[in-house]
């Protein structure tokens, strides 16, 4: 939805207000930061995340002095950024990043019935490794007790994209300085195995991951 505070005040053409831009950003992206205020004192904590719908799922300790802080409501700005390429112009001005964003105005709500909360936290495990909930042992009671779980609304989300090449001034074009785009992506590597691992084979969805 695009409101005052989703609206970039600089290079607002390269703002969406789409769920089919904001939803596939939220999807690739692996980790959010969530950025909120303590008696004006600003704060951010990176976290791993899911999206499920029009609704955004972090989880963490019941005792974290993070989650206590907002899970009664604070406001909060939650962000995500993919860089996808590193843009060289002929001078250091116009040098650029391509990029994919959005970010996220909401309120936190506690999530207090079980299946969601459970469902919540397969949902981020499977974020980050697609396919690892089935494989694991079931959740105990008392780790759930132990865990807090926090929806938030993406009614309010706006995503900001750059893509291409740099744009030099007309004048800086024939100078003898290499201008283009260095490709960025995150890449999964090889498994390393625990020592505690013995021969438990590696599973399917570590071999052949669906995220990447």
């Amino acid at each position: 939805m695009q409101t005052t505070r989703t609206t970039p005040s600089r290079l607002a053409k390269r703002a969406h207000y789409d769920e089919a831009t904001i939803h596939p950003i939220l999807d690739e992206a692996l980790f959010c930061t969530v950025s909120f205020a303590v008696d004006g004192q600003p704060m951010a904590i990176p976290t791993a995340f899911a999206r499920k719908g029009n609704k955004l799922y972090i989880h963490g300790s019941v005792g974290s002095h993070f989650i206590r802080t907002i899970e009664n409501g604070a406001p909060v700005c939650i962000s995500v950024m993919l860089a996808d390429g590193l843009v060289l112009a002929k001078s250091a001005f116009h040098h650029s990043v391509n990029y994919r964003s959005v970010v996220i105005f909401a309120n936190a709500e506690k999530v207090t019935d079980e299946a969601e909360c459970m469902e919540a936290l397969a949902l981020i495990t499977d974020h980050l490794i697609p396919g690892r909930w089935d494989d694991l042992r079931p959740t105990t009671a008392s780790e759930m007790r132990k865990t807090t779980v926090l929806v938030f609304s993406l009614a309010e989300a706006s995503a900001k994209l750059r893509a291409g090449g740099p744009s030099d001034d007309p004048d800086d074009e024939n100078r003898p300085t290499w201008a283009g785009v260095i490709p960025l992506q995150t890449v999964r590597q090889t498994p390393v195995p625990a020592p505690y691992n013995n021969d438990t084979p590696l599973p399917d969805y570590l071999i052949n991951p669906q995220n990447t």
